[in-house]
């Protein structure tokens, strides 16, 4: 009997949603009304999109618990953000079970093949251009999320995969309602997507991008998903379906008239055979007396973020001007990502310095650097956790490498108190362009978060491709526990800016005394340990800009920068859930039963 099954009754699984692709079929409903908060009893859950969340209420309200509503709404995104998530892609999933009072994590991440080595993106001992790397089987990654699925439903779910996946083949059977978003996202791929047919037929009608309000359906994803209910994912990782994406990476399906070159993949069959979710250990810092919990490497998000919360535990936040906040937000966070760059990779392949990242002394000794009256320069050298030395760099400066800013994060919570914070993702907004053909759904090409090249000179690089190997991520799910119950859970998508809306989610809430939406909302800025931060138009604004300038701060042209959402334990038992009320067109928060 699965681990939370002993809490719950059984669920009865049944949802009427809506969905995507082309063809005559029963129009899509129309789309539920999305809010960016919403409170009340019984479970909550927070999306990107409305038919998602209104899978995983649904779930909710049928008796399922919050992994089996994570799962749900994770499908529905499948079909709704199939840009930004999919089983063609990979994630990481961070659950606090109610019965034990522990916090643990799934690592999804997807994988080179078990032949990759660090020239996996040189041609002619020189690396490849990003954009032809990106759209190529060389991209494509073993994808996780499908194996992530399975695995926490086995460990915390309360319901088999076939009835989870049940809203989202009905959505995708039915069809969604197209909004701007989608329009937009679509059409910025459109030089990508009309060059693979498979992908032009599902997402393309006609050749051009979907009008807002029309109807997209998917009915072969919808079928996939009901082979992957029947058979399991062995379907996938053993069977039809992952044959079918060996072919389409090997042989990627490009239509002969477009003139495009896409590189063949190397990952094949036993490659998916051999794939293993890995069930790690909470990164766990305490700040302001709170536990923070989050992913471990091969994400650098819960070490990042730790580090950065153990650098600025030694200010005292909530009474500084905003100023002196930002100021030191955007240090610490340079500060973090100088550490990161160096020290952060897959932990199969690499020695990675996770506990002395987050130990005292090393943020004692990172702390040290943070001025109040100047910015510093970047890019900044990385300390040596083994060797902490007070306001002490060693070697060169390492920079970041490119990770794309798409991505999807729900959240989700129970009336028995269960949590989960889950991020998912295909890496850049539209994958690699591959529709796997008669399967509808896109592939990932996760493969170029690694590194092409070393990134500097006589610096060890924990980043380069490698054997079966999982590239460094930057998702950071995270939990917040208070005397050891959930306060609140976050996350976000944004490529490596997802570590910083993160920290910036926790800072707002924890120290600025903002609610968890008003966290969520507030202007962005992103400092990477880069010569610039990149900042959203709303933050350029703000009065205390010029002073963040005197201080050396320098800004970059402004951008969206990530789409939170979160989950929130009330002291009366009230759930909250809360989302963008703009970025990404807005997300969607809701309840089993509002409040009042």
């Amino acid at each position: 009997m699965r681990a939370l099954a002993r809490l719950l009754p059984p669920l009865a699984l049944a949802t009427g949603l809506v969905c995507s692709t082309a063809g005559p079929a029963t129009a899509a409903a129309d789309p539920p009304p999305k809010s960016p908060e919403a409170v009340g009893y019984g479970g909550a859950v927070a999306s990107v999109d409305a038919d998602a969340t209104a899978a995983g209420i649904e779930v909710l309200r049928r008796g399922g618990n919050a992994v089996d509503a994570a799962v749900a709404t994770a499908a529905a995104l499948g079909v709704t953000e199939p840009y930004s998530a999919g089983i063609g892609g990979g994630g990481y999933f961070v659950v606090y079970d109610a019965r034990t009072g522990r916090v643990s994590t799934l690592d999804g991440r997807e994988t080179a093949s078990r032949g990759a080595d660090a020239s996996l993106f040189l041609e002619n001992g020189a690396p490849l251009p990003f954009a032809d790397a990106v759209t190529s089987g060389l991209s494509v990654g073993v994808p996780g999320t499908a194996a992530t699925w399975q695995k926490a439903l086995d460990l915390w779910g309360s319901r088999p995969l076939a009835e989870v996946l049940r809203p989202a083949e009905r959505i995708a059977d039915h069809g969604f309602t197209v909004d701007q978003t989608f329009r937009d996202q679509t059409a910025a791929n459109q030089a990508r997507f009309q060059d693979f047919p498979a992908t032009r037929a599902l997402f393309l009608p006609g050749g051009r991008p979907p009008a807002v309000g029309s109807t997209l359906r998917n009915p072969d994803l919808a079928a996939t998903y009901r082979e992957l209910g029947r058979a399991g994912t062995a379907a996938l990782y053993r069977g039809p379906i992952g044959a079918d994406i060996v072919r389409t990476l090997q042989h990627p399906p490009v239509d002969p008239a477009s003139g495009r070159t896409a590189r063949p993949g190397a990952v094949d069959g036993t490659d998916l055979a051999r794939y293993r979710v890995i069930r790690r250990e909470p990164t766990h810092v305490s700040y302001r007396g709170d536990d923070v919990y989050s992913i471990a490497p091969s994400s650098s998000g819960g070490t990042t973020v730790g580090e950065a919360l153990g650098i600025l535990s030694r200010s005292d936040l909530a009474h500084l001007d905003t100023t002196q906040y930002y100021h030191r937000y955007l240090e610490a966070s340079r500060i973090a990502f100088a550490d990161r760059n160096r020290w952060v990779g897959d932990p199969a392949a690499v020695d990675v310095p996770t506990d002395r990242l987050l130990s005292p002394a090393f943020t004692a000794a990172r702390a040290c650097l943070l001025d109040p009256a100047h910015a510093l320069t970047s890019p900044l050298a990385p300390g040596d956790p083994y060797h902490p030395a007070a306001c002490g760099s060693t070697g060169p400066a390492v920079t970041e490498t490119y990770e794309g800013p798409s991505t999807t994060h729900l959240t989700v919570a129970d009336r028995w108190g269960n949590v989960v914070s889950y991020t998912l993702t295909i890496e850049q907004t539209g994958g690699s362009a591959m529709t796997v053909p008669g399967r509808g759904f896109l592939l990932n090409n996760e493969l170029t978060d690694f590194s092409f090249t070393p990134v500097g000179p006589g610096v060890p690089d924990p980043n380069l491709p490698g054997p079966a190997k999982r590239p460094r991520s930057s998702i950071s799910p995270t939990i917040v526990l208070r005397d050891g119950r959930p306060l609140f859970a976050a996350g976000s998508p944004g490529g490596a800016t997802i570590i910083t809306t993160v920290l910036q989610v926790l800072l707002g809430r924890i120290d600025r005394g903002l609610t968890l939406e008003q966290a969520i909302a507030a202007p962005r800025a992103s400092q990477r340990n880069a010569a610039t931060t990149a900042a959203e138009a709303a933050f350029l604004a703000l009065p205390e800009r010029a002073a963040l300038e005197a201080l050396g701060q320098s800004f970059a042209a402004p951008a969206e920068i990530g789409a939170a959402t979160g989950v929130e334990r009330l002291p009366d038992g009230r759930w909250v859930a809360a989302a963008e009320p703009v970025r990404r067109g807005g997300g969607s928060a809701a309840v089993v039963r509002p409040a009042g």
